[in-house]
């Protein structure tokens, strides 16, 4: 997020602070009990910056990526768990 911002001309600095509220914000929402699901669907404006991202995370592929990360994280987890 932090490199994107940079990217599209803001500094790194408020770049970084942009991505640290963001995320700061969607951590506070999700402590609250509202499902992902709807807090997408509730930023997520037809048309909008949120579509528009999400369009690009499904055009590349984003959702496997993520998927195949976490597997092989969980694979390695349990592997160094066996070298006792």
């Amino acid at each position: 997020m932090i490199e994107g911002g940079v990217k599209s001309g803001l500094s790194k600095e408020n770049a970084s602070e942009l991505a640290i509220q963001t995320l700061l914000g969607t951590t506070r929402l999700l402590e609250t009990g509202m499902p992902p699901e709807k807090l997408r669907e509730m930023v997520t404006s037809p048309g909008g910056t949120t579509a528009a991202g999400l369009k690009v995370f499904e055009e590349k592929g984003l959702k496997d990526i993520v998927l195949s990360a976490t597997g092989a994280a969980a694979k390695r987890a349990e592997e160094l768990g066996r070298k006792e």
